[in-house]
């Protein structure tokens, strides 16, 4: 990975509707009606890549909430 975290946003969409987005990407990796959805996609998405940041964010678009994500089916857990 370079040297940037990995991460991902969740935002409201002009539509109504809530998009996973990544940062400087063109286009939202999944949309979902609402953010609950949105949020639960976000995380097995970062969680399928290796883990990183959520930032959730309020529908007038200020970060509300950030959490780490573990990294899923890690191939290398540690011993112990």
């Amino acid at each position: 990975m370079s040297g940037r975290a990995n991460s991902r946003d969740v935002v409201r969409r002009a539509d109504g509707t809530w998009g996973v987005t990544k940062p400087g990407a063109s286009r939202a990796s999944a949309v979902a009606p609402t953010q609950a959805q949105a949020i639960d996609r976000a995380s097995h998405i970062l969680a399928n890549d290796g883990g990183g940041e959520l930032r959730v964010h309020a529908t007038n678009g200020q970060v509300r909430d950030q959490r780490t994500i573990a990294p899923g089916n890690d191939p290398y857990p540690p011993k112990g």
